[in-house]
């Protein structure tokens, strides 16, 4: 594959990817899921569980995709340095295998809620909480994930700086993103009330990355 193609490619997975999550995430999760009133959750789920589904099947394109930009950002990058865009290729593809493991968590809910005779000898005390701990093992196992994202963001930041058809500005973007997700994810994990959001200001890089992709990419000359 060319670089222009691979550069289609990546964008392409991007906005796809970046399409479905905000889809799953505004329009479903965050609808469904009301993390301080886990029975109305439920209540809400089982109302709407093909809209709960449709929401699974988003993340789930978001992980191919994820898995596809990983391998077209790879081509893409590999005349700067091979071997480091190889290991970035395989950070983002560790990211999307912990992102697999915290979908499973929102399959366990389906299950739950779907087994009518369970739910009945089981109690419905413990089936709100077997839920509650699922929702809370996907977004901790997210969590986990974001950091091997954000080693991958700043390495690919790395990777365009040393680039010469990748403009500096989207590079240096690109690293401080990296750094704003690692920032906050380990945050997460070695404070327990840690609230601070770098990523939410700083964390844009990829999505402005993914533009040039598609508008610039396509048109750069470099000889494939």
């Amino acid at each position: 594959m060319s670089l222009k193609k691979a550069s289609l490619v990546a964008g392409l997975g991007l906005l796809i990817m970046t399409l479905s999550w905000l889809l799953s995430d505004y329009l479903v999760f965050r609808e469904l899921i009301e993390s301080d009133n886990i029975a109305r959750t439920v209540s809400n789920i089982k109302t709407n569980e093909i809209l709960f589904r449709a929401g699974i099947l988003g993340l789930l394109i978001v992980l191919l995709c994820d898995i596809l930009v990983a391998w077209a950002l790879f081509i893409f990058l590999k005349p700067v340095n091979h071997y480091l865009s190889l290991l970035t290729a395989w950070l983002r593809l560790v990211y999307s295998v912990i992102l697999g493991i915290a979908i499973l968590n929102y399959t366990d809910i389906l299950q739950l809620i779907s087994k009518a005779d369970y739910i009945a000898g089981y109690g419905g005390e413990n089936l709100i909480t077997d839920i509650m701990l699922s929702i809370d093992s996907f977004q901790n196992d997210w969590n986990f994930g974001l950091i091997f994202f954000g080693f991958h963001l700043a390495l690919l930041g790395y990777l365009a700086l040393k680039s010469d058809y990748i403009p500096k500005i989207i590079s240096l973007l690109l690293v401080l993103a990296g750094i704003s997700y690692l920032i906050d994810y380990l945050g997460v994990i070695i404070f327990a009330d840690y609230s601070v959001k770098f990523s939410l200001y700083l964390g844009w890089g990829e999505l402005i990355f993914m533009f040039w992709l598609l508008i610039k990419g396509p048109k750069i000359e470099v000889p494939d």
